[in-house]
């Protein structure tokens, strides 16, 4: 499919997604300037503040988004998940611009103008309103302008919490391999940016002193694009609006809401909109919350931000519980469950009928010119090879450091550490020699990728569950009770691969596994 294709077929969820992002950086632009003008106005005034109050804004611009997000999750009141987690961590980053440029502005101003105001009998009140904020506004309407850059930029992260916007779609590309996503999602978002730049940039050279000529009309301009803009984020407010209404409605109809949550890859959604499906069957209102990044599925569990979400035992075994790798699955399963209803009052679902496991990934082309069928076949031929893991892989107890010692491989370079879903993309562009991936990950036949046999059994076995809070049990003990032993290997990796390599939407492979099911 051509660019134009995919921006025809998609381009209303192309608007809604930008609707979204345009109301995140808004919002969270205006609680910047709440916030930050104020707190400007008082660092001119009381100077000893000035240290400690620029120090803590210069630290939230070097926290890391993501870090950020995952930090606010447990915070009751200003995290959670979704777009409110969003907007107060994108305020935080746009703090430090729009603080440092009130002060640097008001401080800027020739203090024999402020002389004159108090021979002019000027009360403080008088002289902010009348002489240093509107002296001062040219400087900081360019503190706003680069925070609401910054913000468009920052705010595609906010995907990873669930807050929606154009993130979704670079997400999504970069796990479905996918160009028109990625690059629908990052076109989209620069011009969002240079679109606020302009308008930004319109209003600011209105103030600017001694400019008389063309400035009603620059203003009128400026603040016409930002009102466009605003329109905007409140028609995709009022639609989010009017979809909570229908929401509450439901959940009056039904009694209950359940919130079902996913990782952010295709597998993780394609089993949390199974069993989203399968309880609005069953007469519940069902609230979604996919696309959660890294660990914050298990995070917003325990903050009850969402009620149950797909996982692995595994994955539960070694990373949360941080036990050493076994590979009994019966035994895996049953001290996970054990272990998660006493440390995390948690309670896991009958296994769905299949494991994704840790899959070691070759080119085919090089797997069947060399002849290569197992991982212990690849460890003569690779020590010139260029390894790449993901993050997740290269910490975790049962992953890099286990596996090449109990293999005996020895890399001459460092593995490259980076995103699970840009490895598989490396090792079909031959910048990888071997990654890391799972076993019914429809790239594997998308990009013509070979799996090594684990001829040693190291890894553990990764069988699919639910994770959910120990208050919803008795609510979705009936799905998972439906779902118990329901999903083969072969059907996991033929839905995988609709959706990564026939490019199909995840609710129209669900829909019709279960007319199928």
């Amino acid at each position: 499919m051509s660019f134009l294709d995919f921006i025809t077929a998609n381009w209303r969820e192309l608007m809604m997604l930008t609707r979204e992002h345009i109301a995140i950086v808004m919002l969270s632009t205006t609680f910047a300037v709440l916030f930050g003008l104020p707190l400007g106005v008082l660092l001119t005034r009381v100077r000893s503040l000035q240290v400690p109050v620029l120090g803590f804004a210069n630290v939230m611009q070097t926290v890391p988004s993501l870090a950020l997000f995952g930090l606010l999750i447990p915070i009751p009141f200003l995290g959670g998940i979704g777009a409110r987690t969003a907007v107060i961590a994108l305020a935080l980053y746009a703090l430090l611009p729009v603080i440092r440029n009130t002060v640097t502005g008001i401080l800027g101003i020739d203090p024999k103008l402020r002389e004159a105001a108090d021979a002019m009998g000027m009360t403080n009140a008088e002289k902010l309103r009348i002489v240093e904020l509107p002296l001062a506004a040219p400087v900081i309407l360019t503190g706003i302008r680069v925070a609401v850059v910054i913000s468009v930029g920052v705010a595609t992260v906010a995907a990873a919490v669930g807050a929606g916007g154009l993130g979704t779609y670079i997400f999504r590309g970069l796990r479905q391999n996918d160009n028109n996503l990625l690059i629908a999602g990052a076109v989209a978002s620069a011009l969002l940016a240079l679109l606020f730049d302009l308008a930004l940039g319109q209003i600011e050279r209105s103030f600017a002193i001694g400019e008389r000529t063309q400035r009603t009309r620059r203003r009128i301009v400026g603040f016409g694009i930002v009102g466009a803009l605003a329109a905007a984020a409140l028609i995709g407010g009022f639609a989010g609006s009017e979809s909570s209404a229908g929401r509450a409605s439901e959940l009056q109809a039904n009694g209950e809401r359940i919130v079902v949550g996913s990782k952010d890859f295709t597998e993780s959604i394609i089993l949390a909109e199974i069993l989203a499906r399968i309880l609005e069957r069953e007469g519940f209102a069902v609230e979604r919350q996919f696309e959660l990044g890294g660990n914050l599925p298990h995070e917003s569990l325990l903050a009850k931000a969402i009620d149950v979400y797909p996982e692995y035992t595994g994955t539960a075994f070694t990373a949360i519980l941080k036990r050493d790798p076994i590979t009994d699955p019966q035994t895996v399963y049953r001290e996970t469950a054990r272990s998660y209803e006493r440390e995390f009052g948690l309670v896991l679902s009958p296994p769905l009928g299949f494991a994704n496991d840790f899959a070691i990934l070759i080119r085919g082309d090089v797997a069947r010119k060399q002849g290569l069928r197992t991982v212990s076949d690849a460890v003569p031929v690779s020590r010139d090879w260029q390894a790449g893991f993901g993050q997740d892989f290269m910490s975790r107890a049962d992953g890099y450091p286990g596996f090449v010692r109990a293999y005996g491989f020895a890399f001459a370079r460092q593995p490259r550490e980076m995103d699970l879903s840009l490895t598989y993309r490396a090792l079909a562009a031959g910048e990888l020699d071997i990654i890391a991936g799972n076993s019914t990950d429809g790239l594997i036949s998308a990009l013509d990728l070979f799996q090594l046999q684990d001829d040693r059994r190291y890894f553990p076995p990764y069988e699919a569950v639910f994770v959910a809070r120990q208050d919803k049990a008795e609510l979705l003990r009936a799905a998972f009770e439906r779902l118990r032993n329901a999903i083969s290997t072969d059907e996991m990796r033929k839905m995988n691969f609709e959706v990564d390599g026939n490019k199909r939407q995840p609710r129209d492979v669900v829909a019709e596994w279960l007319r199928e099911n």
